[in-house]
Formats: structure tokens, sequence, C-alpha cells
């Protein structure tokens, strides 16, 4: 800052100072004389830069100070809003370009029970509630036999090792696909959507995001309203293994199953391959022992169809013979020969035509005579 100012020059119009001095001095006058301290107060004017820094006004019925916390010191916690009472620990300084008093936060609490924390948690989920996307009914099942199971998780993380560990004991025959995210810190929440993004183009059966614990910062990716929604709007089923089986996160509440353990997660994706083999034996045991039964049926419906059948044939033909006999009586009765049996004769010429009229017999023609037992040769005379 250069060397001290001489107060007692500056007293006088020849010694006055540059407004740079000035807010120079001051800064270092209360930089000096106020330590770090906690402020309590209430939130007002918060905005977030694309920096990362923050800057807010706080408050109280009495008065108010500008107030920045820089975004080294704020990448792990989530964003304040306006009228929230908070507890800072800052450092006073004076804002030299525009010679503002300022508060530069270096660390943010929340005055409600469980923090801010809790309270950005509890607002994403309103939020979450409002639009149905915490609706058990829009639940849906998980696929029997997935062919294609797709992670997102941290490559270098033991929750993949666990996955990749589990879905290969269980079900070996399933497409593991894995695309990487980043699953803590600033960039979290962006590669998390960016790899869920992916996701939605790929041919998969069943999703899995997870990660393994850590501390609520840790996790706080999971947390975003934004990587809740993308997880919600995914097409396909989504189990979520955010942290141990204590850690809940707005994407557990959102996916169509939540998995205590990343493990479990593999677990609840995947069949167990002996006891599907298992569960076949017994099936085609099954099915052998339906099939001798039926044939059995077959065997069986087709033997009194058999009896049926033949019985029906032979109504059937003694039918017909009967029919048969009353046929010939008939024809027989009707039949020339019984008529020649009684006694008479037909006369007919060398051409085989009857003769029946005394006209056609003239004296001297020849004819042959049929009588019951034959026929004798004739002629008229």
């Amino acid at each position: 800052m250069g060397a001290p100012l001489d107060l007692v020059t500056a007293a006088s119009a020849e010694g006055a100072w540059t407004v740079g001095e000035v807010t120079r001095r001051a800064r270092a006058v209360i930089e000096a004389g106020l330590p770090p301290l906690w402020v309590r107060g209430e939130i007002a004017g918060f905005k977030a830069w694309r920096s990362g820094h923050w800057y807010f006004s706080l408050r109280d019925k009495t008065a108010q100070m500008r107030c920045v916390m820089f975004a080294k010191q704020n990448f792990r916690l989530p964003s304040p809003s306006d009228g929230m009472q908070v507890f800072v620990f800052a450092r006073p300084s004076m804002y030299e370009e525009k010679g503002e008093f300022q508060l530069t936060v270096m660390e943010l609490l929340s005055t409600e029970q469980g923090g801010l924390w809790k309270l950005a948690f509890e607002k994403a989920k309103a939020a979450l509630a409002k639009d149905g996307l915490l609706d058990p009914a829009r639940k849906r099942r998980l696929p029997q036999f997935p062919r294609r199971i797709a992670v997102v998780t941290s490559p270098d993380g033991a929750a993949l090792r666990d996955i990749q560990a589990v879905v290969g004991r269980r079900w070996p025959v399933a497409e593991l696909i894995v695309v990487p995210a980043q699953v803590q810190g600033a960039k979290a929440e962006a590669s998390v959507c960016s790899a869920l993004n992916r996701i939605r183009r790929l041919p998969v059966d069943v999703l899995l995001v997870a990660r393994g614990g850590g501390s609520v910062e840790d996790l706080w990716a999971f947390n975003s309203e934004r990587v809740a929604r993308a997880v919600a709007a995914m097409p396909m089923p989504v189990i979520s293994a955010i942290g141990h089986e204590t850690d809940v996160t707005l994407c557990d509440l959102v996916a169509d199953l939540r998995a205590p353990t990343p493990s479990a997660a593999a677990e609840a994706a995947t069949p167990d391959r002996i006891e599907v083999l298992q569960h076949c034996g017994v099936l085609g045991q099954r099915l052998a022992r339906a099939l001798r039964i039926a044939s059995r049926h077959v065997v069986d419906r087709l033997d009194r169809t058999r009896d049926r059948l033949v019985g029906s044939m032979d109504r059937r033909l003694e039918q017909s013979r009967a029919l048969l006999t009353a046929q010939s009586a008939r024809l027989d009765a009707l039949s020339p020969l019984r008529v020649l049996a009684r006694g008479y004769a037909v006369a007919r010429d060398e051409n085989g035509q009857v003769l029946k009229r005394v006209g056609q017999l003239p004296s001297g023609k020849a004819f042959r005579l049929r009588v019951t037992d034959g026929e004798v040769n004739g002629r008229v005379q």
C-alpha cells in the first residue's frame, strides 16, 4: 500500500489525499482493526456470477452491508436464496474501486436446523414433488433379463469395480456400458447430466447411477435439481445407488429403485444365473411331465373316439344292410323273372326285341322264348 500518509500534512489543502489513497488507507485501517468475525443477518440481492463468485447483501432491521464469497470458498455449497437467515465468517474489508465497505465471506451457514444443505434439499424436493416426479405411481418395473446395462459413475471409483464384479458373477451375458462422469466437485453436476444425455441415445435396458460414500458436500451433485430431473427423464428404468444406506439423495427419490449400495444396485438389476438355470431345470421337468400327461389324455381320447367311430360304423352298416335287403325285396318283386316263375314267357326276335303283339309274329317267323329256367327256339306256324 506504500508508505503511511502524513496525517498532519493531509489535514491542509496542500496535502489533500486522492480518493484512491483514502480508500486504501480505509481498507488498511479496517483490515487491521477488525479481525475475521462471525456475522448474522438476512441475505438480500443474491447473485451468482459465471465466474462462480457470489455477491449479496447481509442485512438486519437497522443496517446492511455488501458481501462477496469467491468461487474457491463456495464451490462446495448449494446456492442460498434471498430472505435466508445465515451466519457468515468473514473478513471486513473495503472495495477500493467503489469505496464500499464489504465482508469477504469465507464460510456461510444457515441458521436453520440442518443448515444450508437441508434448506436447499427441501426446496429442490418440493419443486420435484410439485411436478409429480416423486409420485410412486410413476415408478417403472425393472427388466427381468436385461441384455444391456448402462452405468454412470466415476471410472476410477470402487463403485464401478463392485458393479462389474456383481454383474460378472450373477449375469455375465449382459453387456455392461460404462459412461464415465465426475461424481463430486464443482463440475460434477454438468458431468453427470452430460453422461445421462449420452445414454438417452443408447439401446439400454436399465441404468445404474452410482457412487461410493462421502460427506454431504461430496454427494451434493446428486442432490442437484437439474441432475434429479435428468434422471427422472431417462427413457429406461433407473436404479440409484448414491453413498451408503443412510444417505438419501434427490436422485434416489426420483429413480425407479433406490439401492443402498452400488453392489446392491447391480444385484437388483440382474437375475442370478444359477437360480435361472435351476428354475429352467424345474420348468423342463414340469414340461416333460405335462407332455406325458397330455399325451396320455390324447391317447385316451383317441381310443374313445375309435370306439365311438367303430360303433357308429357298425350301426351305419347294419342300417345300410337292412335298407339294401328291403330294396332288394322290392326289386325282386318287380323283376320279370318273378313273372316268368309264375308261368309266363317272353318272346324275343333275333335282335332281342320283345314281341308283344300278334302282328309281330307272322307265320314262319323265328323267335326265342324266355321261360323261367332258360330260353328255347321257336317258329310261328
